[in-house]
């Protein structure tokens, strides 16, 4: 029997490690930026959108830079001991990364960036498993915003709807989603088809490192505390117990 064309053996040896050169270029794109940048913040971003951040990106290019990738390659390019950081203090900020959070690099001044995230807030459509931040019921009745021809989808997605003289309708009143409760699927579409841009998109400030030789950390929402170097280090101890 021929062999088949398909049965071809493929060396790995020549394959390209491209994750583990991105790793390594994360690192080093970190390392460098902490020579040329001023200060450092770590944020979270609840509900991330990738469109607002790219809205963020293009706010923030010409005297900053954002950095997201896994948590541990980028704590390796901060250092994650004193030992390896390559500006004084960065391993302090190390700790705070932790879960869904990004770094950025800026020039501007620290009350700047706490200023203007402060006032950033962006809406969007929720997602499924998103906390419902208030309780939406539709009454009774005509549906006049949606075409008939939706009518099969708007009952796949568990709304009590019928065509009455072509027009969508409600036979009763339909609970979509009640205050916080996780939105399904169907109640996450449901909200999308009707508008209802519940979710919001911000940008919450964890720590904040500078040039000027201290460590600051950001509580209560962006308002932006100095500390010393000691609490610091007692707050980073309980975070490491905890």
């Amino acid at each position: 029997m021929p062999k088949s064309k398909r049965d071809q053996k493929v060396s790995l040896t020549k394959t390209t490690k491209k994750g583990l050169q991105a790793k390594q270029q994360l690192v080093e794109d970190i390392k460098d930026c902490l020579g040329k940048y001023k200060n450092v913040f770590v944020f979270t971003t609840p509900n991330m959108r990738n469109t607002q951040l790219k809205s963020l990106r293009g706010d923030w290019k010409n005297d900053s830079r954002f950095f997201f990738g896994k948590n541990k390659v980028m704590t390796l390019g901060l250092g994650r001991k004193k030992s390896e950081e390559v500006e004084k203090d960065t391993h302090l900020v190390s700790k705070f990364v932790k879960g869904q959070c990004g770094l950025l690099f800026t020039n501007k001044s620290q009350e700047e960036v706490v200023e203007y995230f402060d006032n950033f807030v962006a809406h969007d459509y929720p997602r499924s498993g998103f906390i419902a931040t208030k309780t939406v019921t539709l009454p009774e009745g005509p549906l006049p915003d949606f075409s008939h021809s939706m009518e099969p989808q708007l009952r796949q997605l568990g709304l009590p709807t019928s065509l009455q003289r072509g027009v969508v309708t409600l036979t009763q009143e339909h609970p979509v989603c009640k205050e916080g409760k996780p939105l399904t699927p169907e109640q996450a579409r449901i909200l999308k088809l009707l508008g209802n841009q519940m979710a919001e998109f911000k940008v919450i400030l964890l720590c904040a490192w500078s040039k000027d030789g201290f460590v600051s950390y950001v509580k209560d929402k962006n308002k932006l505390n100095t500390t010393t170097k000691a609490s610091i280090n007692d707050e980073v101890e309980s975070m490491d117990q905890n």
